[in-house]
């Protein structure tokens, strides 16, 4: 058995409890961010830089409001993707992303940083491979980052609407999704996701000294409001442009954050 055969075999999505389990989680953690939501005020303001929230699959800019109103309050120049919910994966919404990029820099006048939440993440980093010179940093939220779809319960789903091979994969595009942009790249994950499995989000820093793995206590439907994930994304925005350092939860805050580092 090859190496890649076994690793076929190994990917698989989350258990059936913890994709059952989505909403009711995710209640709870949007009940906390509401309860936090003076707090997280507070957090490290930013310099004012660009910012880009991209949807997950199936969902719109309606699903990253109160991350972006947060992160609007913190000083950053923030904008959601405006193109409606993401279902389908066509070179005509990669183009139309393209310009959302291209539109924020030239508006902010600097480079801009993109968070993207599940597939979303995906398009954020492919976005950062296309147009490095205009991106600053890639945070993504429990994205499958994996070349391998079997991570994800959203297999099935996607490749009904998209093909088991999307129009930018035919012209090119999307190959090798596992190798990080030449920016600093964060994968936010839980192992608690019931949507992509932990392992499909993982990053290597060991082969690319930009990328970092932030484990968090979190479902997958949360990861946009889960008040730790807020912090994470706070801390890494306000890191100085040039200056990018791993993440390093300190004091109280770190009982938010699982002590073992994922691999």
């Amino acid at each position: 058995m090859t190496t890649a055969t076994a690793a076929r075999q190994r990917a698989h999505p989350p258990s059936r409890l913890l994709a059952l389990t989505e909403p009711h989680r995710a209640l709870g953690e949007l009940a906390a961010f509401m309860a936090l939501r003076p707090a997280l005020s507070f957090l490290p303001r930013g310099d004012g830089h660009g910012v880009l929230v991209l949807p997950g699959f199936m969902a719109g800019d309606g699903s990253t409001g109160p991350m972006r109103r947060l992160l609007a309050q913190l000083g950053y120049d923030v904008t959601g993707w405006n193109l409606g919910r993401n279902l389908r994966v066509d070179n005509g919404r990669i183009e139309a992303m393209g310009r959302c990029v291209s539109s924020l820099h030239e508006r902010t006048g600097g480079k801009i940083s993109i968070i993207g939440w599940s597939l979303g993440g995906v398009f954020a980093r492919e976005l950062a491979k296309q147009m490095p010179d205009m991106v600053r940093q890639v945070i993504t939220l429990g994205s499958p980052i994996s070349d391998n779809r079997r991570f994800t319960n959203a297999r099935p789903l996607f490749e009904a609407i998209n093909g088991r091979r999307p129009e930018p994969m035919k012209t090119g595009r999307f190959r090798k999704l596992a190798d990080a942009p030449p920016v600093p790249t964060t994968s936010i994950l839980t192992k608690g996701d019931g949507v992509v499995h932990w392992r499909g989000s993982v990053q290597h820093p060991d082969r690319n000294p930009l990328t970092e793995n932030i484990e968090v206590y979190a479902s997958h439907i949360g990861l946009g409001v889960n008040p730790a994930v807020m912090l994470a994304i706070a801390d890494r925005l306000a890191q100085a442009e040039g200056a990018w350092k791993p993440f390093s939860a300190r004091g109280i805050a770190s009982l938010a954050f699982p002590t073992v580092r994922v691999h």
